[in-house]
């Protein structure tokens, strides 16, 4: 009668463990380990372009934002060499 202890071991292990587990947290495990405002809500979400018009608007606003981008980035190496000439050459000459 040897194995007669495997057997209780593996009624244990396959059917006690998982009702053991299901004691112990309970059924309301939706309201116990969610988490409040986790996902975003449809109006906070990116939404995909579906028609011609959405697609040339989207691509509209891409391309404004690149230029305005670009325009920035020539200001900024515009005032660069500016700020980078030192006091010292000016009191030199």
């Amino acid at each position: 009668m040897g194995g007669l202890n495997l057997e209780v071991f593996k009624f244990g292990v396959y059917v006690m463990f998982p009702i053991g587990i299901m004691y112990y947290f309970g059924t309301n495990l939706d309201n116990r380990f969610s988490v409040h405002n986790f996902w975003p809500r449809p109006e906070e979400c990116n939404k995909v372009p579906r028609d011609r018009d959405e697609v040339k608007a989207e691509y509209d606003r891409i391309v404004a934002r690149q230029k305005l981008h670009q325009m920035r980035l020539r200001e900024e190496e515009r005032q660069r060499p500016q700020m980078q000439e030192s006091p010292a050459n000016k009191t030199e000459s």
